[in-house]
């Protein structure tokens, strides 16, 4: 009899575990956390920033940070050289093959690009990039 009651504590406190975890999973798939923002690259507004080159914003942050999808159609290349100011650029390739100038990079690629660096993006077949700029 003793065990009795921390059993039923131990299956009470499961129980309201559960619940909880329940409660979080619904409040996460609805996006009602504090400071969740959530966006659909197909919804995100496009603009041409040189002919075959498209950028949808995704996300921007009060820092100056944001993150953006940068579309690009095969055989273009950035009008000029692509300087990182004021601070360093992140990429991933998520489909297609990247040039920076130097060498290609294929689909599932991450590149970090400090601050101050330069590239002049192209490509010969199309690519589609998660572009993040953690300081603006």
């Amino acid at each position: 009899m003793t065990n009795q009651k921390p059993r039923e504590a131990q299956a009470e406190g499961q129980a309201q575990a559960q619940k909880t975890s329940a409660e979080d999973s619904s409040v996460r798939a609805s996006g009602q956390l504090p400071g969740y923002v959530w966006s659909a690259a197909h919804d995100a507004p496009t603009q041409e920033l040189f002919p075959g080159i498209r950028l949808r914003p995704l996300w921007s942050g009060g820092n100056g940070a944001k993150a953006q999808l940068l579309e690009m159609d095969p055989h273009t290349c950035w009008e000029g050289i692509d300087v990182h100011e004021p601070g360093p650029e992140e990429v991933f390739v998520v489909s297609g093959v990247f040039n920076d100038g130097q060498r290609d990079y294929p689909a599932g690629t991450f590149i970090h690009a400090p601050a101050g660096s330069s590239h002049i993006p192209q490509t010969t077949s199309g690519c589609t990039l998660f572009v993040f700029y953690p300081e603006g």
